[in-house]
């Protein structure tokens, strides 16, 4: 459960392709501001919920209303602050707390589902994700009592030691909070329209950052609710933890060209500020992990056999690996493993153990 992902280094220069639509979202980014409650089209609106201890400070929660009906999405980690910012959002929309119908989800993670279930009982909306999503809630994804047994084999595999193991390690305990998310009463797949009426909201499945992602196109509006999929300037983590199903970069290589089509469409992410240049960002996002995937290849070279873990500490990331601590070591860790086994499914790398549950895995280049 990562909601600020470790990442390489980005730039604020906005490239050539792309337009900051969001200003005043883009102002408050880089001045570590709060952006405003915004009208982003006259049934769209743009509300910020905070992200408590953590430098991504806000998720953008979006207000979608129908002829009769009001879809809140991704409405934010559950806070008194967040409570109170949500409420806020939705009285300078005209709406309250009553109004709201249903509840569409990018993705689980506590900083865009934290919240549904408080909302849900307070108004009675359902709640609507992907089924794979509904599949990765930690309830069902982390039973109780095999966290512990699981995550020590996963942390030994990747060449941890023992003592900066303990760092990465989740608990039983740690996932109680998450396993009280709510579970969806509506389930999305790709090409259904959200159940909302005189709206045309197409619901496109975005596998990557999490198994069951979602992007929503307004194709009235021709605006692309992005969650994590797109973001201006982060590139999102994508990760290969113990309870993954599959290797996660092939899909998220994959959703991104999907979409690439959308780059008409105004982009309203889950974080930092609106933009067009989708077509753009998304070539930026291709070539980043082109990038990191050549420097895994270098890394690797240079090691020899190399467990995970070895590689990891090797890379390039945006603070430098000496300011990534705790549990942001376990996120660059995982997206480490994601683009190692992409490599060795490209038929680039090999991967080796001695057959037993805790042996090291290792990488080497395929000759």
């Amino acid at each position: 459960m990562c909601p600020e992902p470790v990442r390489a280094p980005s730039s604020s220069v906005i490239p050539d392709g792309m337009e900051v639509t969001g200003q005043l979202q883009y102002d408050a980014w880089w001045s570590k501001g709060w952006p405003p409650v915004e009208q982003v089209r006259p049934d769209v609106w743009s509300v910020p919920v905070p992200v408590p201890d953590n430098p991504i400070r806000y998720t953008l929660c979006y207000l979608l209303f129908g002829d009769d009906g009001l879809v809140v999405v991704d409405p934010g980690w559950d806070t008194e602050p967040g409570w109170a910012a949500l409420e806020a959002g939705l009285a300078a929309a005209g709406a309250s707390v009553e109004a709201v119908t249903g509840i569409a989800i990018t993705h689980v993670h506590p900083d865009h589902h934290g919240m549904s279930a408080r909302l849900a009982q307070a108004s009675g909306a359902w709640i609507a994700m992907h089924r794979a999503e509904r599949n990765s809630l930690p309830r069902h994804a982390y039973p109780m009592g095999t966290v512990a047994d699981s995550d020590r084999r996963w942390v030994t595999q990747q060449g941890v030691s023992p003592e900066v193991g303990a760092e990465l390690m989740m608990s039983d305990s740690g996932l109680e909070t998450f396993r009280t998310m709510a579970e969806p009463g509506v389930l999305l797949e790709d090409g259904d329209r959200l159940p909302l009426a005189g709206r045309a909201i197409r619901v496109i499945w975005t596998a990557g950052h999490t198994p069951g992602h979602l992007c929503f196109h307004d194709e009235d509006n021709d605006v692309l609710l992005t969650g994590d999929h797109v973001l201006p300037r982060i590139s999102p983590n994508v990760g290969l933890q113990p309870h993954t199903a599959a290797p996660p970069l092939q899909p998220y290589l994959d959703s991104l060209r999907r979409i690439a089509n959308l780059d008409s469409a105004e982009v309203l992410p889950a974080h930092e500020w609106r933009f067009r240049g989708l077509d753009t960002r998304i070539t930026q996002l291709l070539g980043h992990h082109q990038e990191r995937c050549d420097e895994i290849l270098a890394v690797v070279g240079d090691l020899g056999p190399s467990s995970a873990w070895q590689v990891t500490e090797k890379l390039t990331w945006s603070r430098g690996w000496a300011a990534v601590r705790g549990f942001q070591r376990r996120a660059a860790l995982a997206e480490t493993i994601a683009h190692l086994s992409y490599l060795v499914e490209q038929g680039r790398l090999a991967r080796s153990t001695n057959g037993s549950d805790d042996s090291v895995i290792e990488y080497s280049l395929v000759a």
